[in-house]
């Protein structure tokens, strides 16, 4: 499989510490090798979850790599671009609806701060009354799959927002009221940098988003 390369990991520590539009520019060669790699690393990458997960399968790595511009319009910060790669690997057919499922999202950013991720952020208000409605019928099921050895191992529990009292018109004493509380369903599992610029990167990830499946599919079920 396609490997992270160091220099990709280097560009990223430099594009941090000159983050403007000036060295970027003397340093464009380089961002479009470095990008060009990540983009041949996800390519691989969708193949083999593919294996596993075909909702997937009709994804590219070109339509799933996020900019590495920043939309600074509504922001205090004016760093002109953001200083890790990162794409998300979502059933959608549409890109506008890329967000509107559970998928894999992976980010790569020096000093330790690559994570391999997934789940629901900040579901839609219709998508996450079906989250919560087939909790409140199934909860077990969800519960059943992050409290597997493998999940906890990957990514110890559940994270995201919460309300501090039960949703609206859901009982109080449910045995699950902790996730029908959650507002966001997500599972993050960080990566040294040792690990991303090693040979066996790429089949950590496949090995980390296996275990992720089946939180995928259970909140992908839950959007009709």
């Amino acid at each position: 499989m396609a490997q992270i390369s160091q220099n990709t990991v280097d560009f990223l520590a430099e594009l941090s510490a000159n983050n403007n539009r000036e060295w970027f520019n003397a340093n464009k060669r380089t961002y479009e090798e470095a990008r060009n790699g990540f983009e041949i690393f996800i390519d691989n990458l969708i193949r083999d979850i593919a294996s596993f997960d075909n909702g997937i399968g009709h994804r590219t790595a070109r339509e799933s790599i996020f900019r590495i511009y920043r939309d600074v319009r509504f922001s205090a910060d004016k760093s002109p671009y953001k200083t890790h790669f990162g794409a998300f690997l979502s059933p959608a057919v549409s890109k506008t609806e890329i967000h509107s499922y559970a998928g894999y999202y992976i980010h790569i950013e020096p000093n330790g701060a690559s994570i391999l991720a997934g789940g629901a952020y900040m579901p839609d208000s219709e998508w996450l009354k079906g989250i919560r409605r087939e909790i409140l019928y199934n909860g077990a099921e969800l519960s059943n799959i992050i409290s597997k050895k493998e999940f906890k191992s990957a990514f110890g529990d559940l994270e995201g927002e919460k309300l501090k009292k039960p949703p609206k018109d859901f009982p109080p004493e449910h045995p699950y009221i902790e996730l029908l509380k959650m507002k966001s369903f997500t599972a993050i599992h960080t990566c040294s940098d040792d690990l991303v610029v090693s040979d066996s990167f790429g089949g950590h990830c496949v090995k980390v988003f296996q275990t992720l499946y089946s939180l995928n599919r259970f909140l992908n079920e839950c959007r009709a």
